[in-house]
């Protein structure tokens, strides 16, 4: 989700097969300033809806969930990648940690009142963004580590194969890297390769 949007700006879709429920949910968020809402009653087909309406901010509510109800909205959870508030009636220790591994940014229990929609909103929204950019510097973190354990693969094979030192071997590598326009762990990787093809 775009962490620069303006949360008014948001499209908003509440998933609520109950409609007088949904229509509080609805009103609080209007009364917030966000017009752009869409209410769906059925649970069915879901999925494809939101591919469709390509939502910002997912509300769920479920006024007496059951174990397969949650499960299918644990799944939904899992795929669509967006800040999810969930609001149920009543819940369990095994559903609020199932919610939390599922991505559920706000699990809310028993607290369906129209003026903590918008906090509640706001703290989904904000919880997501915090963990996506946690997840980001985390593959980030990774990539960056590969990448040195292959450039160290492949200064160890220069230096074995050209009686290099370490740092002409590192030299070899970030020259031709300049040269071919190309990064250095790319390089680094083509030399593995390679030495694994002919040893």
């Amino acid at each position: 989700m775009n962490e620069s949007k303006n949360t008014v700006d948001l499209t908003i879709l509440v998933i609520d097969e109950n409609a007088i429920r949904a229509s509080i949910i609805e009103e609080g968020l209007n009364e917030a300033g966000h017009l752009n809402v869409k209410v769906i009653h059925e649970m069915r087909g879901v999925a494809r809806l939101i591919e469709t309406l390509d939502p910002d901010v997912i509300i769920i509510d479920i006024e007496n969930p059951n174990r397969d109800m949650m499960e299918h909205m644990f799944q939904l959870s899992r795929t669509v990648s967006r800040p999810i508030a969930m609001f149920v009636d009543r819940s369990d220790t095994a559903a609020i940690e199932a919610a939390v591994d599922a991505g559920v940014s706000a699990y809310v229990v028993d607290g369906l009142k129209k003026e903590r929609i918008k906090p509640i909103l706001d703290m989904a929204v904000s919880r997501f963004n915090a963990f996506s950019r946690l997840q980001r510097e985390l593959t980030e973190a990774r990539n960056a580590l590969e990448e040195r354990k292959v450039i160290e693969r492949a200064k160890g094979i220069l230096m074995k194969m050209r009686g290099l030192s370490e740092e002409q071997a590192f030299a070899l590598l970030r020259q031709t890297a300049m040269n071919e326009k190309k990064k250095l762990a790319d390089i680094a990787q083509s030399v593995v390769t390679a030495a694994g093809l002919l040893l």
